[in-house]
């Protein structure tokens, strides 16, 4: 939202400067993004042309001699062919910036004649497209003034960053009312005068979707001469970017900036039959004010004639119903729309306007026939006319919400005290209507705040106007106990496995949370409730039921740039339904070519090792390790869900039912799927399902406790079936006496004929620290007694001979 000094101060009597206004904007809540104080115009000075004659080896230029007001005159070249002896214009001395050539003038030859600087035309002012000749001023222009204060372009721009629940400050008059009601001045009487019209207008309105069009108002103005608009109108426009059309469009523009009311104007005779507010037909099209055909569905709301469809309503103009110089009789528009419907159409569309950005958040219900007589009377003051009597359809009155706010919210929310009359009066300056001399008020909501609903956003109008920074700073709370903790278990565990993941070489990756549908099929998703209405691109159009997916094409992109060796991980949500309880917290990463965790790439003693089924099964470990986990206690079985492949993936469980994670190379299929090449091993961790440690009675740590006896490792060979996992049998063994052993690891695997058919030997490790004792030999016979006898109940398996 822009806005010029001057134009602010029609609507707030102030003596404030500048820095003041931009400083006090930014604290009540409207952001001040930038301010153009016009510093760049500063340069520009008015001077008299002295004389003029033709340059000696050109033509079409001209060797003039300027008083500038300085004392000598300069010499200029020049080639407007409006330059002459007795003009004023504007004058531009070397070091100055031209903006509209982008050049920053010296001194300089022309064939041959040295010019000390530039007479200027409007358009190297970006003042207008006008580049006929250079500006010619009136004969009592001050010479050796500033061209920017004479011309009033030294008015300052401001523009602030509109959040989208302040429909009112979208014109200046609320952004002056909320000024005035911060104590920076006094707001300026704005009365409109209601016009009455002579007979009816001739053109009625039917409104057949009265649930996108809660009321429109009309008036026909006969008589009109359009053309030009006022040279301060024009003035205005271009300092916020806009560009004058006409005295009708700009006076529509006008208002839309200064009251927040957009409004269209129509021409008349070009408008065949009455009106009709409706539903889009199928197919039907508008050619809009911008060129472009449109194509409209029922979902969209257009005002048609006898022809079709005249504009798309809310949104932009139709071409052929335009006011141009040749309008004698207007039709002027102020109606009322249905914000979600704007806001779709336009966005389906892609059109932005001006009344699109207002219509979306919500005008004032209550301005639409005030603010039709206000452009009533500045198209009569400007272009001159008679008008009808209004016709308004469809509005059945505004009625005001009114919301209850107990006074002591606001020490509640905000943390500091404003008296009860001090808050009251803030609202009544903001245009609520207090109802009620209690502790609790019902406060009447003025019609331009749809945005204000409850008690809390009364109690932030008070603050923001009170000041937010008479908030004093406060301390944290102080936590009793040492090391308290503050973060919560998930918020720990995710920043645990990052620093687990990144530990181990792997790099962190941020993925879309939303896939294509194909992707998320294969990876278990697809379901309707998981579709996006409204997908940013046709190819991300489902929520990512794993993070393996976005991975994965995360390193074949990095693998398609040459950087074929890279390990990734990401800790977030996936979705697998569209509730709150149906998101996961999950830990993934994917490996690809040599990317193992002594490093990437070729080695000089042989050819690197790929990655497989065992990196990721180590990275997944490491991942439960650092959340907390009880490794000790996990059970890995072999196969995991489809996309991994069958006999090189696992999963990782706690009991019988509790499903920690998957980890494993990926299928062919899966990979073929998603247009992947290359060796590729990945993980998945649910951290969410990891289940709480049990409370200590102390946060204290135990004490270190270290046996002063020698430990001792002794080996064993077990012959079991080949179906026998590893880890069964290590886990046999370890409990055959938990105190004395305190690790067992796998160190050699032998399969041949002289064990048997189906049958395969593991050797083990077995490390017994004793704690009491040096331990006897009769010791040791015990417990490898206990240690075998473990093996063979529960896995079957005979020490090897």
């Amino acid at each position: 939202m822009k806005f010029t000094l001057s134009w602010l101060k029609d609507h707030l009597e102030t003596e404030a400067s500048l820095d003041e206004i931009v400083e006090r904007l930014t604290m009540i809540g409207l952001e001040v993004e930038s301010v153009d104080d016009k510093s760049a115009l500063k340069p520009f000075v008015i001077a008299r042309v002295l004389t003029a004659d033709r340059h000696p080896d050109a033509d079409k230029l001209q060797v003039l001699s300027v008083d500038t007001g300085a004392g000598a005159p300069v010499q200029v070249v020049c080639g407007a062919p409006n330059a002459r002896a007795g003009l004023i214009g504007a004058f531009a001395a070397p070091g100055a910036y031209v903006p509209g050539i982008d050049v920053t003038l010296t001194v300089g030859k022309i064939r041959g004649v040295e010019s000390h600087g530039m007479m200027c035309s409007e358009r190297e002012l970006q003042l207008s497209d006008e580049h006929t000749g250079i500006i010619d001023l009136p004969e009592d222009a001050p010479v050796g003034t500033s061209f920017a204060a004479y011309a009033h372009l030294d008015d300052p721009v401001i523009e602030i960053n509109l959040t989208p629940n302040r429909p009112d400050a979208t014109g200046v008059y609320g952004i002056a009312r909320d000024l005035a009601a911060s104590g920076l001045g006094k707001l300026k009487p704005a009365p409109i005068g209601k016009i009455e019209g002579e007979g009816e207008c001739p053109i009625k309105v039917t409104i057949e979707a009265p649930e996108l069009c809660p009321g429109f108002a009309v008036r026909l103005v006969r008589g009109v001469k359009n053309g030009p608009s006022p040279k301060w109108l024009q003035q205005r426009l271009i300092a916020i970017g806009l560009r004058p059309i006409n005295a009708l469009v700009d006076i529509t523009n006008y208002l839309t900036f200064d009251r927040g009311r957009p409004l269209h104007v129509y021409d008349a005779a070009k408008v065949k039959g009455d009106l009709v507010v409706r539903r889009a037909k199928e197919g039907e099209k508008v050619l809009a004010l911008d060129g472009r055909e449109y194509a409209l569905t029922p979902e969209m709301c257009t005002i048609a004639d006898a022809k079709g469809p005249d504009s798309i309503a809310g949104v932009m103009g139709g071409e052929h119903t335009g006011s141009d110089e040749g309008t004698t009789d207007v039709l002027i528009e102020s109606a009322l729309w249905e914000p979600l419907n704007i806001a779709r159409t336009g966005r389906t569309l892609g059109i932005i306007t001006d009344a699109r950005y207002r219509f979306e958040r919500g005008v004032d219900p209550e301005f639409m026939a005030p603010g039709l007589d206000l452009a009533t009377r500045m198209v009569i003051d400007l272009c001159g006319g008679s008008p009808s009597r209004a016709e308004v359809t469809g509005y059945a009155g505004h009625t005001p919400k009114v919301v209850s706010l107990p006074l002591a919210e606001v020490k509640r929310l905000t943390g500091i005290e404003v008296p009860r009359q001090e808050s009251l009066d803030i609202l009544t300056r903001l245009g609520f209507k207090p109802l009620g001399n209690g502790d609790v008020v019902d406060v009447e909501v003025p019609s331009w705040r749809p945005d204000v609903d409850g008690k809390a956003d009364l109690v932030e109008e008070v603050m923001r106007i009170h000041g937010v920074d008479n908030i004093a700073p406060q301390p944290l709370t102080s936590h009793d106990a040492v090391n308290g903790k503050i973060l919560t278990s998930l918020q720990i565990r995710t920043r645990s496995a990052k620093r687990a993941l990144a530990v181990r070489g792997m790099m962190e990756a941020v993925t879309w949370s939303f896939i294509p549908a194909r992707h998320a099929e294969l990876f278990g998703g697809g379901q309707g409730a998981l579709k996006l209405a409204n997908p940013i691109a046709a190819d991300m159009s489902d929520m990512r039921p794993s993070l393996l997916p976005g991975l994965i094409a995360a390193a074949q992109r990095n693998a398609a740039r040459g950087i074929g060796d890279v390990a990734l991980f990401e800790v977030s949500g996936t979705y697998e339904g569209d509730t709150p309880e149906a998101q996961r917290r999950v830990a993934s990463g994917v490996r690809r070519g040599t990317a193992g965790l002594d490093g990437a790439g070729r080695h000089w003693a042989g050819n690197a090792t790929t990655v497989g089924v065992f990196d990721a099964k180590a990275d997944a470990l490491a991942v439960l390790e650092a959340c907390g986990a009880p490794v000790d206690k996990l059970q890995i079985e072999p196969g995991g869900p489809s996309w991994y492949h069958p006999g090189r993936s696992g999963t990782i469980k706690l009991g019988p039912k509790v499903v920690l994670g998957h980890f494993g190379e990926f299928h062919p299929k899966t990979l073929e799927a998603l247009d992947v090449s290359g060796p590729l091993c990945g993980f998945e961790v649910f951290i969410d399902v990891i289940p709480e440690p049990k409370a200590k009675p102390t946060r204290t740590k135990p004490r270190l406790e270290l046996s002063p006896f020698q430990a001792v490792k002794r080996d064993f060979a077990f012959v079991v079936d080949k179906t026998v996992e590893a880890a069964v049998l290590t886990r046999a063994a370890a409990s055959a006496d938990k105190k004395l052993i305190t690790g067992v690891s796998v160190f050699d695997i032998f399969e041949g004929p002289s064990l048997g058919e189906g049958k395969k030997s593991v050797a083990i490790e077995v490390s017994i620290q004793p704690v009491e004792r040096t331990l006897t030999d009769e010791d040791f016979e015990a417990l490898a007694a206990r240690i075998v006898a473990n093996v063979a109940k529960q896995t079957g398996g005979v020490l090897r001979g």
